[in-house]
């Protein structure tokens, strides 16, 4: 199949994944926006008001980490299963098997691109107004983009060759969310561990959206330099591994 069916494929498809979810589901749409609105009520209950943490500026802090995290996090989990939940479809017909990381990526991107239009209505309400550091969040976003659609592309590569790699992959985004910064400032880690600390490529993505939306400033490249590797890393091992099991997947998948 050539690069240009295969993209047309995937537009349809996405199109059809979403229009059939939002025909299913009342509150389809509705549930994308207060899901991590909800998610934030939480969290700001619990360290705002009760462990008195956080400040005047904790609620957009919080909402941004959230908003950015689902988007990341959604995509790994959703791609992680697309290929090891289509084995039937694999026995009939072929079709590259990066198709189908490939959609479930698109399909949440879509869904982020209108959480995350409500987003930057709600910082603006709040007091943030555009600035030029917005000609940034282009970039972020394909940054962010290359490092989920890496994650999910190794994960569903993955998946059916080692089935018990869904636990450790819940389990370490789980972990993933409170290590990523979302519920406090990379400031409060200690000084010892900064290092350490910044290797996960979502502290620094994360705190590149803040610095564009809350604190009007551009991002600090240079942290920025480790999402690029980790994201040509994860692209580069799953399509290795994608293209040595291509053939193998239907065989796996029906045992």
């Amino acid at each position: 199949m050539r690069p240009r069916q295969l993209v047309s494929l995937v537009a349809f498809k996405t199109y059809a994944e979403l229009r059939a979810e939002a025909s299913r589901y009342f509150l389809s749409i509705f549930w994308w926006v207060l899901d991590p609105i909800l998610s934030m009520m939480v969290y700001y209950l619990v360290f705002g008001l009760l462990m008195q943490r956080g400040g005047p500026d904790f609620i957009p802090f919080l909402l941004v980490g959230i908003v950015v995290w689902q988007w990341f996090e959604r995509s790994a989990l959703h791609g992680m299963a697309s290929i090891n939940g289509n084995g039937a479809l694999m026995n009939l017909i072929q079709i590259p098997k990066l198709f189908f990381p490939a959609v479930t990526t698109a399909v949440d991107t879509v869904k982020f691109a209108i959480v995350f239009s409500l987003l930057l209505l709600f910082v603006w309400g709040w007091g943030y107004p555009p600035s030029m550091a917005y000609l940034a969040l282009p970039l972020l976003m394909l940054l962010e983009l290359a490092l989920l659609a890496g994650l999910a592309l190794l994960l569903a590569a993955a998946m059916p060759l080692f089935p018990d790699l869904k636990y450790l992959a819940e389990v370490s985004l789980r972990l993933g969310f409170f290590g990523s910064g979302i519920l406090f400032s990379a400031s409060m880690v200690p000084a010892a561990y900064q290092d350490l600390y910044r290797l996960n490529p979502m502290v620094n993505l994360i705190q590149a959206y803040r610095d564009v939306l809350i604190h009007g400033v551009w991002p600090q490249w240079a942290g920025l330099t480790g999402v690029v590797l980790a994201a040509l890393l994860l692209l580069g091992a799953g399509l290795t591994l994608l293209r040595r099991f291509e053939y193998d997947y239907p065989r796996l998948l029906s045992r």
